[in-house]
């Protein structure tokens, strides 16, 4: 369970400097580095998704 939590946290860390550079420079590094829409990005952002919906298991552990 701790390697998910750390794989989970790496990848919301990763979405959110992505959108920290959309923000700051319009500058999609995801798209960038996989190309705009192609299967490889749609996979990155369901996972960076995913890992932000199992984030959400962290306030229990934080909040205690």
């Amino acid at each position: 369970m701790k390697i998910l939590n750390c794989i989970a946290l790496t990848l919301v860390i990763i979405g959110a400097l992505n959108w920290l550079l959309v923000g700051l420079i319009d500058f999609n590094l995801v798209d960038t580095l996989f190309g705009a829409g192609s299967v490889l990005s749609r996979i990155i952002y369901i996972l960076v998704g995913i890992s932000g919906i199992w984030s959400l298991t962290f306030y229990n552990k934080v909040c205690d």
